[in-house]
């Protein structure tokens, strides 16, 4: 069992991601105790029951009361809100940390409500399936996943401490500044998801074809895509309006890249596509490489990243 990193954890939102933290911390000891809140009582009950939270509160306000460490695990254009309802009641020497899939947005939203004496380490962990509430987290969801933190200007011991949670639930640990994230989930994550939100809808405006066949031909390819479509609707509308610039500037360059491959296919420049696909076939290799292409012990499905 890992030792304890924080006495009392407070889990804001209880999704995917903060039901799959309470588990980690239940698996390998690391929390004294842990209290969540989620809107609804249905939520709320499932926490209890599936038993990754100790206690669950109507409101975050209550929630954090004595809290060590506060995760904000809400979509991302609720931070603020959250943050501005919880800051009176956190606890002098607290971290407040988020799971969000956009930084910046995030920083400004809820650094302003962060009162002093309280460390705020912004966070994203690199791990997430399609489904999501609280019956669809699991303990093992970080294991050789990275997460990245964003120290700002938290005390050292304070990032220390949290890098130290994180690798207790099994993730790797990196630290970047906002600006640099949100570039690079733009290239590995955001902009993805928009182009399989867009492969389904057009699929869906193909009228020559049934919903019938396209369900029952999908090819390994499009079944990918779905997959990566089914995530969670409000997640994604605040990841597009708040890193709106960064996914703006990587959606032009992959339009550039459609329009060589459209030219190469027009003209018969087979070289040219064999050229392109050797390349981005390497890449694929580099990231089962590196273990990013593994599944979950105990769910056996295909990651999708997300906040």
């Amino acid at each position: 069992m890992t030792a304890r990193v924080y006495d009392r954890v407070a889990l804001i939102g209880l999704g995917l991601i903060a039901s799959s933290m309470g588990h980690a911390m239940k698996k390998w000891g690391l929390a004294g105790s842990i209290a969540g809140h989620a809107k609804t009582e249905a939520t709320r009950d499932a926490a209890l029951e599936l038993g990754f939270c100790d206690a669950v509160f109507a409101t975050a306000a209550e929630a954090v009361e004595g809290a060590d460490l506060v995760v904000l695990a809400v979509p991302v254009g609720a931070m603020g809100t959250v943050a501005a309802e919880i800051a009176p009641h956190l606890k002098p020497g607290a971290t407040v940390t988020d799971v969000g899939s956009v930084k910046q947005a995030v920083v400004e939203a809820v650094a302003p409500h962060i009162p002093e004496g309280v460390d705020f380490i912004p966070g994203h962990p690199l791990a997430g399936t399609e489904h999501s509430g609280p019956r669809s987290g699991f303990a093992t969801l970080f294991q050789n996943r990275w997460c990245l933190l964003i120290p700002g200007d938290a005390r050292p011991e304070a990032v220390a401490r949290l890098r130290a949670f994180w690798e207790g639930m099994g993730a790797n640990v990196e630290e970047m500044d906002a600006a640099h994230h949100d570039l690079v989930l733009a290239v590995t994550s955001h902009t993805p998801h928009l182009i399989a939100y867009t492969m389904v809808g057009v699929a869906d405006h193909l009228r020559r074809v049934t919903e019938s066949e396209i369900i029952k031909y999908s090819a390994a390819g499009f079944r990918d895509f779905t997959r990566i479509a089914a995530s969670d609707p409000t997640m994604w509308r605040d990841v597009f309006l708040t890193n709106k610039e960064a996914t703006l500037d990587i959606l032009g360059r992959f339009t550039e890249e459609l329009f060589a491959l459209q030219r190469a296919i027009r003209m018969g420049d087979g070289d040219a596509l064999f050229d392109y696909f050797t390349r981005t076939r390497a890449i694929r290799r580099s990231i089962i490489e590196a273990g990013q292409d593994t599944d979950a012990p105990d769910f056996g499905r295909v990651k999708v990243s997300g906040p």
